[in-house]
């Protein structure tokens, strides 16, 4: 019995000392979030411990979220992972999330986030550093609500939803967001719609099919145009620069909305995708060896 329980205080020893030489780190994209804001999620597993880690079936990892001022965070899930694979010594392993549907972060605060492994043959786990992350509040700068359309002969009461254009500062940087709502507080979608000069005043108009035009200036000379669905997706998305005059959103009598002004750009984030285009060169062919 003495040498059993010897044996086993000898491999727990070995394996702590292995999983030293395990670190596991998160990573985001910013440390400043929106309320209901995709917050994608990066976990880097780096592995020196000489041996092969193998990560089966089970949930080898997992993620938690605490406010720092002690407000509860609701978990609404688990976020998906990756299973039966191997990482070998000196190797790196990526896993990638959106955390945001799982955590409840959608008041204002202080927060962090640790993502811990679980090495099953080791009986061991592994947490990385707290990540600190803020969750800030967006100013609404345009809102509107709006009736669902419906399919032709239904003329029951419309579902209303709004439309809220907000924009937040990040690191000297400014973003503009759109949110989704079923009409009151509830967010149905967050969008982030890209970066825009802090200064410059958006152009809005809905569409008889309550599609939301949104045209704003991105850069110096630059505008972005896109166009957001009731369902909160983007089905068109375009740039164009400003020539000898700025583009402007303008209205026919049918109710169509389009664009005057400026020069259309194609760039290789168009909805839909721009065409793929071949370009020609003037190269003389190798000779086929014979």
């Amino acid at each position: 019995m003495k040498n059993t329980a010897l044996w086993l205080t000898l491999l727990l020893a070995l394996a702590r000392a292995a999983s030293a030489q395990v670190t596991v780190e998160v990573l985001l994209e910013r440390n400043q979030f929106l309320p209901n804001e995709t917050m994608n999620a990066k976990v880097r597993i780096v592995n020196n411990s000489g041996q092969t880690l193998h990560f089966g079936k089970d949930d080898w990892l997992s993620y938690s979220i605490e406010a720092t001022d002690g407000f509860v965070v609701i978990k609404n899930g688990n976020a998906p992972i990756a299973h039966d694979f191997d990482v070998k010594s000196s190797e790196v392993a990526t896993a990638r999330a959106d955390l945001s549907p799982y955590f409840d972060i959608s008041k204002p605060g202080g927060y962090s986030v640790t993502a811990t492994v679980r090495i099953k043959d080791w009986q061991m786990q592994v947490s990385s550093t707290p990540k600190h992350f803020d969750v800030v509040r967006g100013v609404s700068i345009w809102e509107q609500s709006f009736g669902v359309p419906q399919s032709p002969g239904d003329h029951s009461e419309p579902e209303i939803r709004k439309y809220i254009l907000q924009q937040a500062t990040f690191s000297r940087h400014s973003e503009l967001f759109l949110r989704l709502t079923d009409g009151g507080t509830h967010t149905l979608r967050l969008l982030t719609i890209g970066p825009t000069i802090s200064f410059s005043a958006p152009q809005m108009r809905l569409d008889p099919a309550s599609n939301l035009h949104l045209l704003y200036q991105q850069a110096a000379h630059v505008y972005d145009y896109s166009v957001i669905s009731p369902s909160g997706e983007i089905t068109k998305r375009q740039t164009y620069y400003y020539t000898s005059s700025a583009p402007h959103l303008r209205v026919d009598d049918t109710g169509n909305i389009f664009i005057v002004g400026g020069e259309r750009h194609i760039a290789e984030n168009d909805l839909p995708s721009p065409p793929k285009y071949i370009v020609p060169t003037n190269d003389i062919p190798l000779p086929v060896p014979r």
